[in-house]
């Protein structure tokens, strides 16, 4: 099922309790695939810019550069999204 639903290009919600491979099989597909992978594990003091990314001043070009977040993963793993506060939440949309 989580394969067909990554050829499909869709989005997988994949719920269980600690310890029943869910990390696992998302880095298992990931490799596989060829895909890079990322997680994200969700905590009270997450911020926005730790899932979205930060623009940082480059000085020797004078310029802002842009380092982008674990969302720009090929396959994100977001874990616990319940704990994060809902001004990081709001990232996902």
């Amino acid at each position: 099922l989580a394969l067909a639903c990554l050829l499909a290009r869709g989005h997988l919600l994949i719920e269980d309790l600690p310890g029943m491979g869910k990390t696992t099989l998302s880095h298992a597909l990931a490799r596989v695939l060829g895909l890079s992978f990322q997680r994200i594990q969700f905590t009270s003091d997450l911020l926005p810019g730790d899932i979205l990314g930060t623009s940082v001043f480059d000085k020797d070009s004078g310029q802002f550069v842009f380092h982008p977040g674990p969302i720009f993963g090929e396959l994100v793993l977001a874990d616990e999204i319940p704990r994060a506060p809902p001004h990081s939440q709001s990232a996902w949309r």
